[in-house]
């Protein structure tokens, strides 16, 4: 059998490889700069701790390291030391963690605390680091490590991650912590001087796909039970699951948290939507998971039924859910939330039907003043938890009022014109209508409205007005396929006399009684149809007035570090019913805690005690603290998520959340 001579690979419990003598790393420089969040330190440390909990056997996997022997081109490398070529990230925060826990333990537990100075400071000088990070940050890192933090005035994220941990991390927990550490292994792939890093570190990184959300939870449910378990749960549940849901199975499970957490799940990157799951399901005993992946089914159940509405079988809510499909999918938490109660009989079908109609006015008539409808459902599915009449209020709240949408309609263009003129017409099949433009975007310069005077003879300013008002509602007809293509191109006496007239469509049908179309004759029209419109997508008849979009401080976006424009986020904020002229999520973020210190004392420490800060009855390490009394300080060096998440915590844990709201500003709604 041949041997590999350029790459030693083999697995090794990660402490034990950390804490041996000759194990001293450098980071090349062209690795980028470490980057981990609040919510990678949040995540590792709780893996850290479940695997402490098991039996003494399991170990919990952290990949592969891959290193290399050959120093000669790193200048703050010595000899024998290893190029840390993927990896950095990892083995740095657990470096950070680790600091923290010898800080934490090192004047009561002084065996202890030499054990995790093996794994911090190297064999030959304790002075120094045994993991060098580019030379730019690396006094940083060793400031943090050291405890010499006093000698470095800038912060970093290695200051703000090691803070985490120092918050979250006690005497009394370090043997279970130190145990955790302990059973954490990985893969150590060590090259020798002819191998090829880039090649080697391409082929880790870049082969294969990435698991996705949806397969990440498929294996978060599997794993720990038998064989035998396995496949009963993935033949009754998860396949039927899938049959449901097909290719949009993702999009399912994160309808599914918003609606039963009623909080917006972020999709994008950092697997939100597995990390939403895992919250709201820890781990289950067989017999909890049965009953969990039973309502999962019958929810996929209703979401495929929501993705074809064809398999409705009642006819009027058939038709509301095609309605509903005009504006996308980003109403079906609210939507699967009222299906299944009525499915489970807990409301009725009218009420059900209510519901989908409440949606359609609310998204309808934000389009038409061109008001975003993205991180509205989560806020509803919440409002609906409390009953009938708080989910009308929430809507009303949020739905456009009728005089700015006469406002809107007598100029503006008309959205998702064939689903409003089918309604309106009552017409329920479109395949065989097209939206006919009476006044055609670009008239010919043949075409007139009387009959008498060509477009061409028209004054500019008679043009520019009949183009301006070309897309509005009272120039929109429907009309078959077959009568539009007789008349194509044609001036209206023409288009009335041959196809209005002749269109099964009652609306259009009118056309053929107007002697001639003018600028006044599409006004009229207009004024006509929004009084229907205002009818059949009704705002909910309540006396909440129209928030000028300001957002649910829980619906707030919990952003990562401290993205371009954060000082500049928000235009204000109202807390229930006083207006903050606050900026960004930091100033937020202390008057929040400095009111909540004020107002209810008791919820701002049972927070904080639950979640290990922001609130700490000492400075006890470098950073930015404000200070509420002698023996209470806020550290605020967190990032913009962890205080973002911490700010809305304190306000439910007060109970008056929904009292609070954000506007965003330009800057804001674009970040």
């Amino acid at each position: 059998m041949a041997t590999a001579t350029n790459v030693e690979a083999h697995a090794t419990g990660t402490i034990e490889w950390l804490s041996a003598p000759t194990t001293n790393i450098v980071v090349p420089v062209y690795q980028r700069q470490y980057r981990w969040d609040i919510g990678g330190c949040e995540k590792l440390l709780s893996d850290i701790r479940a695997v402490a909990g098991e039996d003494a056997a399991d170990r919990h996997f952290i990949g592969s390291i891959l290193s290399g022997r050959d120093a000669a081109s790193e200048a703050d490398a010595e000899d024998g030391d290893l190029i840390l070529i993927d990896g950095q990230q990892r083995i740095t925060t657990i470096m950070l963690l680790i600091a923290a826990l010898h800080h934490a333990v090192r004047d009561a537990d002084a065996a202890l605390a030499a054990e995790l100075e093996r794994v911090l400071v190297r064999a030959d000088d304790p002075s120094r680091t045994k993991l060098r990070p580019h030379h730019a940050w690396a006094e940083l890192y060793e400031s943090v490590v050291l405890d010499r933090r006093g000698d470095v005035d800038r912060e970093s994220r290695f200051d703000d991650n090691y803070a985490f941990f120092r918050s979250q991390v006690h005497a009394d927990e370090a043997q279970a912590i130190w145990r955790g550490l302990q059973r954490l292994e990985h893969v150590s792939i060590t090259l020798g001087p002819q191998a090829s890093a880039q090649q080697i570190f391409e082929s880790l990184n870049s082969t294969g796909q990435p698991l996705r959300d949806h397969e990440l939870i498929h294996n978060y449910i599997l794993m720990g039970l038998s064989h035998a378990e396995q496949l009963r749960i993935e033949q009754d549940y998860w396949l039927p699951v899938e049959q449901h849901t097909g290719e949009t199975i993702g999009g399912f499970w994160r309808h599914y948290l918003v609606m039963t957490t009623g909080r917006e799940i972020d999709a994008a990157g950092e697997h939100g939507v597995y990390a939403a799951f895992r919250a709201s399901f820890p781990r289950l005993d067989l017999d909890r998971l049965r009953e969990d992946a039973a309502v999962w089914r019958e929810y996929a159940e209703i979401y495929g039924i929501l993705l074809d509405p064809t398999r409705e079988p009642d006819p009027a809510i058939r038709a509301q859910l095609h309605h509903v499909n005009t504006f996308g999918r980003t109403s079906y938490p609210l939507v699967m939330s009222a299906y299944g109660d009525h499915r489970r009989g807990a409301i009725s079908r009218d009420d059900l039907i209510e519901v989908l109609e409440w949606v359609q006015a609310l998204f309808l008539r934000r389009a038409i003043v061109g008001l975003p409808s993205d991180r509205l459902i989560a806020r509803l599915c919440r409002a609906r938890a409390d009953g009938r009449d708080t989910l009308m209020r929430a809507i009303a709240r949020i739905t456009p009022s009728d005089e700015r949408i006469s406002a809107v309609l007598k100029y503006g263009e008309l959205p998702h014109p064939a689903y409003v003129l089918g309604r309106i017409a009552g017409v329920d099949d479109l395949s065989e209508f097209d939206v006919e433009t009476v006044v055609p975007p670009v008239p010919a310069t043949s075409w007139s409205g009387d009959g008498i005077r060509e477009w061409k003879e028209y004054t500019e300013d008679e043009q520019n007005a009949h183009r301006a008002l070309t897309p509005t509602l009272g120039n929109l007809t429907l009309l078959e396929d077959s009568l539009t293509l007789r008349v194509f191109g044609a001036s209206f006496p023409e288009k009335r006399d041959r196809a209005y007239a002749r269109s099964s469509v009652a609306a259009t049908r009118e056309l053929g009684e107007i002697a001639a179309w003018s600028t006044a004759a599409i006004a009229a029209r207009t004024v006509r149809l929004t009084a229907e419109l205002l009818k059949i997508w009704a705002r909910p008849d309540v006396d909440e007035i129209d928030d000028d979009g300001l957002t649910p401080v829980l619906d707030a976006v919990r952003r990562r570090g401290w993205p371009a424009g954060w000082d500049r986020e928000f235009d204000y904020c109202e807390y229930r019913g006083e207006h903050w002229e606050i900026k960004d999520v930091r100033a937020l973020f202390n008057r929040i805690f400095r009111r909540a210190w004020t107002d209810d004392r008791p919820a701002a420490l049972a927070y904080s005690g639950k979640h290990g800060g922001p609130i700490y009855s000492e400075m006890a390490w470098k950073g930015q603290w404000d200070q509420f009394d002698e023996s209470h300080f806020l550290y605020m060096g967190w990032d913009s998520h962890y205080m973002m998440t911490a700010l809305q915590g304190v306000l439910e844990e007060s109970g008056i959340a929904a009292e609070v709201f954000v506007k965003y500003s330009y800057i804001g709604n674009v970040m």
